[in-house]
């Protein structure tokens, strides 16, 4: 009888150790699939703090220090100098040089004035605000390139791990690939995918989103569009017809992100012009803040364009959308 009990204890622990490995590696395929697509793996955190980016510190309080305990005779343009270099922009620098330059009397700490009006420019924090009756609709812009898509996936999952349903909307109908990328962060999310064939109508995309959304009793409905060239004046009014139909459908469009990459600088600044003027923005979404990028950008964008930052990618995971935090932001700037 002890022997039939020591069989039968190995059998059991012999088919547990097949079933671990069976599930572990149908998991490592899974992964290995959806790293192949471009979707990080890591699964989703249901609550994630502010962030001031993956901005490098940029050491430029003490080099404002540096500056009024120098020998320069012309202190304010050399404040100036070291804003336009920080990225922060030919109009954004003069408006924080004549904002510290009004509040400075002899032995105050240049510094720490500057950290009171960059955070006087960038204002509170915005954090998203969905809950309302009916469906929540987010539309998201951007030129290609830019980390669009990839953004709606982690906001997605973001969301879905809050616990609301949520479906998507692939209305970039002319990238070759897109709908396949935003199916895969579909299904990485739980959420519902609306599409059609490459070259179809992403009006008609956004119309069947918005109803089959309703029909799911869906929360969030995040609609992709086509990559946009701000110098693309025909794709441009192809965005308004999108905002169009969704209204049309019986959906309001709650929030419009604009998704910009941290490292055109500039650039940046000249693309979502060019999107104000074709949709109502009511923020922007800054990716890949962990590479060469430098802050000052967060405030050209501010400044330039009165947009919030929203939201900051700091990283290549699903984690890694995080919504901008502007003091942890502006202490990084100046550490």
């Amino acid at each position: 009888m002890t022997d039939v009990y020591l069989f039968l204890f190995a059998l059991i622990a012999l088919l547990c150790i097949i079933a671990f490995f069976v599930v572990r590696g149908r998991r490592a395929g899974e992964y290995a699939r959806l790293e192949a697509d471009g979707v990080p793996a890591q699964e989703p955190t249901p609550t994630r703090a502010g962030s001031a980016g993956g901005f490098r510190a940029g050491g430029l309080g003490a080099k404002v220090r540096s500056v009024f305990g120098g020998e320069d005779a012309d202190v304010w343009r050399a404040l100036e100098d070291l804003l336009v270099k920080a990225d922060v922009g030919p109009k954004a620098s003069a408006d924080l040089v004549a904002r510290v330059r009004g509040r400075f009397t002899t032995g105050a700490d240049p510094a720490a004035l500057l950290r009171e009006e960059i955070l006087a420019i960038l204002g509170p924090d915005h954090p998203l605000d969905l809950g309302a009756d009916g469906l929540d609709v987010i539309l998201v812009v951007g030129v290609n390139g830019a980390g669009k898509t990839t953004t709606i996936g982690k906001l997605a999952s973001m969301l879905a791990a809050q616990g609301k349903q949520i479906s998507l909307a692939a209305s970039d109908t002319f990238r070759a690939a897109a709908g396949e990328q935003l199916e895969v962060w579909a299904d990485r999310a739980g959420a519902h995918l609306v599409s059609q064939d490459r070259g179809a109508d992403p009006g008609a995309v956004a119309f069947d989103a918005v109803t089959s959304a309703v029909a799911r009793g869906a929360d969030v409905l995040i609609v992709d569009t086509a990559g946009r060239l701000h110098t693309k004046q025909p794709l441009m009014e192809e965005l308004k017809k999108v905002k169009r139909v969704i209204e049309k459908a019986g959906a309001t469009v709650d929030e419009t992100f604009l998704v910009l990459d941290a490292q055109t600088g500039q650039n940046g600044i000249a693309q979502a012009r060019a999107f104000t003027e074709s949709v109502e923005l009511t923020g922007v979404v800054l990716t890949k803040t962990d590479g060469s990028a430098k802050g000052g950008i967060v405030l050209a964008v501010r400044e330039e364009l009165d947009l919030p930052i929203r939201y900051v990618g700091i990283g290549e995971t699903v984690a890694d959308l995080r919504p901008f935090d502007a003091a942890a932001f502006t202490d990084r700037l100046l550490a």
